[in-house]
């Protein structure tokens, strides 16, 4: 009798953590490496918050809290839905968890059962088959085209839905491809799921604040209310409000499903962190001016990383609308032979090339399910967007 769960054979560690890992390790043995590879905001989570969890710890709010949050925080969160989507929820048909991986997860292990089919748009954030598959289910992997964006087109959501289906697994804005989709395009595809009851829609909205120009964010529930009834909204403190590490993710669906959440959650972690969780209720409901803030200096390491990257040799860099990631493709590249003598036959070697000749360490785009392309964090310095840059022009220029 094997040791190990069988389940782990069906699942591969986060490339995304694994790039970072790496990048670390060599600038441990002094090799001077930037590393685009983390996705988390470089700024300070900002000081009414920390105040806020000071004041938490001072009060002594250090004991366990109820398993699916604090009740302020999750009236908090039910005001934010109302506030800025125009989502009606009762508090206690939210929930709260250790991140927003907790948040699906959860929804995951309570909903799934084997031959339940889950359709994933490609790319997609790694971690989302990886939990389908720990839950028993099937991810159903939807291609998507860089001249369309890297948006789901509806007559393909149309095509990959069966009796089998169980949930659309929808981020937008998206990791890794920073795609974000207007009324119009979430309209088309809430008209497909209109037409298939069957189905629920699982939304990460976590890079929500995260949209530049004069987009307008919105979510499923918002543009299409009959669906409401099937959809689970998640979302996070981690990326608007600069809080990664404080580890609060939260979401807001219909109460049946909630509590199911719930019951997950008390025999797997119990309640989040009470500090983060009295922290996350000054995120929500103090001042929000530091986010259009924050907005612009993305929006200008975004603008800067694109240009750069279209004056490289063989890349091609659509302009994403939100997060904080490009998501290149380097098609034109694969065959071309690196200094090094190694031929670049897929998007993984290419970035394997790129890290060890210029000590840049980004994602290869086939762990997001589609390439070739690799998937770049702009969440640092614009001094250090703008090196990391030059050092990828060069190593493209250098590809025979």
């Amino acid at each position: 009798m094997a040791f190990l769960a069988n389940a782990l054979s069906r699942v591969k560690p986060s490339a995304t953590i694994a790039v970072s890992q790496k990048a670390r390790e060599l600038k441990a043995k002094g090799r001077d490496i930037i590393g685009l590879g983390a996705g988390e905001p470089d700024f300070d989570t900002p000081d009414n918050i920390k105040a806020a969890a000071i004041d938490a710890i001072n009060r002594g709010e250090t004991k366990y809290t109820p398993v699916s949050g604090i009740p302020e925080l999750r009236k908090a969160i039910a005001a934010k839905f109302k506030r800025e989507n125009n989502l009606d929820y009762d508090w206690q048909q939210t929930i709260v968890g250790t991140g927003g991986k907790q948040i699906l997860f959860n929804a995951f292990m309570a909903t799934l059962n084997p031959g339940d089919e889950v359709v994933i748009p490609a790319p997609y954030w790694v971690s989302y088959p990886e939990m389908v598959a720990i839950c028993g289910g099937t991810s159903v992997f939807v291609p998507t085209k860089i001249d369309n964006g890297f948006k789901l087109a509806a007559a393909d959501l149309e095509a990959a839905i069966t009796p089998k289906t169980k949930w659309l697994m929808f981020n937008s804005p998206s990791n890794p491809s920073g795609a974000a989709y207007t009324e119009a395009e979430l309209k088309a595809l809430t008209d497909v799921l209109m037409r298939h009851p069957h189905v629920w829609i699982l939304s990460d909205d976590m890079y929500e604040h995260l949209t530049y120009g004069d987009f307008v964010f919105t979510t499923p529930a918002q543009i299409e209310p009959a669906l409401k009834d099937r959809t689970l909204t998640m979302n996070g403190v981690s990326k608007a409000y600069a809080m990664t590490g404080w580890r609060i993710g939260y979401a807001a669906g219909p109460l049946e499903l909630i509590k199911a959440m719930d019951m997950i959650q008390g025999q797997q972690t119990s309640g989040a962190c009470s500090i983060a969780q009295w922290a996350a209720v000054e995120a929500l409901n103090g001042t929000q001016d530091f986010i259009p803030k924050n907005q612009e200096i993305f929006r200008g390491r975004r603008d800067l990383v694109v240009s750069m990257l279209n004056q490289a040799k063989g890349i091609k860099c659509p302009v994403p609308e939100g997060a904080f990631y490009v998501y290149p493709s380097c098609a034109d590249l694969i065959g071309k032979t690196a200094p090094s003598g190694k031929v670049i036959e897929t998007d993984e070697d290419f970035v394997t090339e790129l890290l060890e000749t210029e000590g840049v360490a980004v994602v290869h785009g086939s762990a997001f399910g589609q390439g070739p392309n690799f998937r770049i964090s702009y969440a640092t310095s614009e001094a250090l967007l703008e090196e990391a840059c030059n050092r990828i022009q060069r190593f493209c220029a250098a590809l025979r």
